[in-house]
């Protein structure tokens, strides 16, 4: 019989923070995280130093789970690296069309961080390099002739993607991308040809 402990306030506030600021935005209150973790305003402090840190904390988490998501749905997708990055589309537009959708947690913090010095922007940067490597990684398997350029190609096409399902309801805005990555693609064989 196993014994599963509750998670401990440095937990529960990630957790509170984590779908608080989804579905709130960055600019959701310290009291409103610190009821929803049920925790004490010391304990934010404790473990954050504040909510600046907290934020940083919760991008971090979020991107590592993110990050884990395009390795998951690429790896999905079999072999071929065209077929993989044609997938990160087709996932986009099964995560628009969920219910609690909310946009790019990223490109929402960015924009409501208002201090350029704000530890999560760093985060945020970190973590569109590391998505940026992963894309450039297949873009370069395919032979695209030009990998790195491709790849922040691709990534204006996520980030529109993003930003278009949650700002344009009714639209579809995953396939729209999908069929300009194609193109980006079709690059690779021009460049072989």
């Amino acid at each position: 019989m196993s014994t599963r402990t509750a998670p401990g306030p440095r937990e529960r506030l990630l957790d509170a923070a984590q779908k608080l600021t989804y579905s709130q935005g960055m600019g959701v209150g310290v009291d409103t995280l610190l009821k929803a973790a049920n925790v004490a305003r010391r304990s934010l402090y404790e473990h954050f130093d504040g909510k600046d840190g907290l934020i940083a904390e919760v991008l971090k988490r979020s991107t590592a789970e993110d990050e884990g998501r395009y390795e998951e749905t690429m790896r999905a997708a079999g072999d071929d690296p065209r077929d993989r990055l044609l997938a990160i589309f087709d996932k986009l537009a099964e995560i628009i069309a969920e219910p609690d959708f909310r946009g790019c947690r990223y490109l929402a913090a960015d924009l409501a961080l208002a201090d350029p010095d704000h530890p999560g922007h760093a985060v945020t940067r970190d973590y569109r390099k590391r998505v940026h490597r992963l894309i450039e990684h297949e873009l370069v398997a395919l032979g695209h002739p030009r990998p790195a350029r491709a790849a922040e190609q691709l990534l204006l096409l996520i980030d529109g993607t993003l930003a278009a399902g949650a700002t344009r309801p009714g639209t579809d805005p995953a396939a729209s991308a999908r069929e300009l990555a194609e193109h980006i693609l079709d690059a690779a064989q021009k460049g072989a040809a």
